[in-house]
């Protein structure tokens, strides 16, 4: 089959993977010899946004398409990077620059590459991040979205959900038959059932509210000997996940008050607050408008690094911490963390 490029790149998220991703995937392979598909929001813990891990989503996305098809698609995990574009940006290049390396079939000639996707709203801004690449509109199928079909999976109308989905031709039949079993017997699914009804009900105490509320918190990143201070969360949103010590402000307190306060009590910690507020090294504000199901929150996050001790102070978990403990910083990955909480850390590492 003769086709214009030797590479279309497909970003997304697929959650779940709809009849309109299929029709991209299917524009893709008509119109290169080889689809790379980078499945974003990769190695994060489970939660109402990113409910699937990306090996799953990679499992949806094949069950659709034929043998010849499944040849010529390559997926690949793609990691989210909130606070920093610029390395999600490199980190895109190079994922698509040694998959190149490693398939194009004329390694003497320039590889011709296409992005393609469209541009249903703001998260389409990432189709003007790679002006080397020819960019292809497949245009919206149907105008279809996973949001609103990931809100009735997750809801006591999933079966009925699911059989329209099959009839109106909003997901392909494998992919319904896939979420079928998912949802059945399903530790996993019910977890998500139950934050999701966490937050229905969170939400609903602001529903009278003149305006949609935003939210202040505070998070601390304590590090010392190369660890760092984690909390286990007792319930939800995010029950069993780690995260930083932190919380809501209340409405007398100020911002470092506030965080050394919520750090005390989530873990116990006994440094004296002098040496606490002189191990601060910076300060910064994350925003992610998704960073947290609740609703828009704003978090400050105070970074403290304690001087290196061979002893590290002793911590116990109370208030909604189920647990606090020292983590040597090698130990954590998004997987096992609360929320944007392994970003934020990343990022005021200098890691990011």
């Amino acid at each position: 089959m003769q086709t214009n490029f030797d590479f279309a790149v497909f970003i997304g998220r697929f959650q779940p993977f709809h009849n309109g991703h299929l029709q991209v995937v299917r524009h893709g392979l008509t119109q290169a010899d080889k689809l790379i598909l980078l499945i974003g929001s990769a190695w994060q813990a489970r939660n109402p946004r990113n409910p699937w891990s990306h090996t799953e989503r990679e499992e949806m996305i094949r069950s659709c398409l034929s043998s010849e098809e499944n040849q010529r698609l390559i997926c690949v995990p793609l990691m989210d990077v909130p606070y920093n574009d610029e390395l999600w940006v490199r980190n895109v290049q190079a994922t698509v620059s040694g998959l190149i390396t490693a398939h194009h079939s004329a390694p003497h000639k320039a590889a011709k590459i296409a992005l393609i996707g469209h541009r249903k709203d703001h998260t389409g801004f990432y189709l003007n991040l790679f002006p080397q690449w020819q960019n292809l509109d497949a245009g919206n199928y149907a105008e279809l979205s996973a949001t609103p079909i990931r809100d009735a999976f997750f809801s006591s109308e999933s079966q009925n959900m699911l059989q329209k989905a099959a009839q109106d031709r909003t997901l392909p039949e494998p992919v319904v038959q896939w979420l079928t079993r998912f949802s059945k017997n399903n530790q996993a699914y019910k977890q998500i059932c139950d934050e999701i009804q966490f937050v229905s009900i969170y939400k609903k105490a602001w529903a009278s509210a003149p305006y949609p509320p935003t939210f202040v918190t505070v998070d601390a990143v304590v590090i010392q000997s190369g660890h760092i201070l984690l909390i286990e969360r007792r319930a939800n949103p995010g029950k069993g996940l780690w995260a930083l010590p932190g919380g809501f402000v209340d409405q007398q307190e100020r911002l470092l008050d506030a965080c050394l306060r919520e750090l005390r009590e989530e873990t116990r910690l006994k440094v004296p607050t002098p040496v606490l507020k002189g191990s601060i090294r910076q300060q910064k504000v994350y925003d992610d408008p998704y960073r947290s199901a609740r609703g828009r929150t704003l978090t400050h996050a105070f970074y403290l690094e304690l001087e290196p001790s061979v002893n590290l102070p002793k911590v116990k978990g109370g208030d909604d911490a189920k647990k606090a403990s020292w983590v040597p910083l090698a130990d954590i990955s998004p997987s096992i963390m609360f929320e944007d909480h392994y970003f934020i850390i990343q990022d005021m590492l200098g890691a990011a």
